[in-house]
């Protein structure tokens, strides 16, 4: 039977109409992007087979092009049509952290960084670089390492610090374990950095380590 003939309630995009996005399951939504099915399948029939064979949504959104093309009724155009919304996701995040007083908003700080990092088979610090009134200016991805880390130079920490003219940072980086508990490491590493930009009047609000599904703060734990 066609998704059309479904009772209005039942179907995926009237039922996100009417009840919003979160009432809907992993496969109503992944239906809707799919718009349409193939033969002997409605779009929330195949989404459903996409995610048992992928393992999830999280798997399938973060396959590469290749592995995202090899799904059934799937290829290169829903490949860009699914980066072009997750990247605009990402963007309505960055904007969002723009507008207001990060220190306010530790649940969108950590969305955002999971959102830009959590995917990355390597690890990757980064930096939040922050205005005097606790908004982002500018995100930056300065250190590639491998999946084991990444080494961390405070010189140019401070360097682009002071380039943007950053009165505060948040640093934040990703274990490709999935495991986000601080290591002794990154301990001293935060502690390095601490020193190296007290010496020019940046304040280190936070470190943040992303892992699978968690996202640590040094702040809250009383490591800062």
């Amino acid at each position: 039977m066609s998704i059309a003939d479904w009772p209005a309630a039942e179907r995926p995009r009237e039922k996100l109409l009417t009840l919003g996005p979160r009432a809907l399951s992993d496969a109503e939504l992944l239906a809707i992007f799919l718009r349409v099915g193939c033969v002997g399948k409605s779009a929330v029939d195949l989404a459903r087979e996409l995610l048992q064979q992928y393992g999830g949504l999280r798997p399938l959104l973060e396959a590469s092009q290749r592995e995202f093309c090899k799904g059934l009724g799937l290829g290169d155009a829903k490949y860009a049509q699914l980066q072009a919304v997750l990247e605009m996701g990402r963007r309505h995040l960055s904007a969002s952290l723009k507008s207001g007083d990060l220190l306010n908003s530790p649940d969108l700080v950590r969305q955002y960084l999971s959102a830009q990092l959590r995917h990355q088979p390597r690890e990757v610090f980064a930096v939040l670089f922050l205005d005097n009134q606790n908004r982002l200016m500018v995100y930056e991805e300065l250190f590639f390492g491998t999946i084991d880390g990444a080494s961390v130079y405070p010189r140019e920490v401070v360097r682009r610090a002071l380039a943007h003219n950053a009165a505060a940072v948040i640093f934040a980086h990703n274990h490709p374990s999935g495991v986000a508990e601080p290591s002794q490491a990154d301990q001293r590493i935060t502690q390095r950095l601490v020193a190296a930009l007290d010496l020019v009047d940046v304040r280190v609000v936070d470190h943040m380590v992303v892992g699978d599904g968690e996202v640590v703060s040094f702040a809250e734990r009383g490591l800062l």
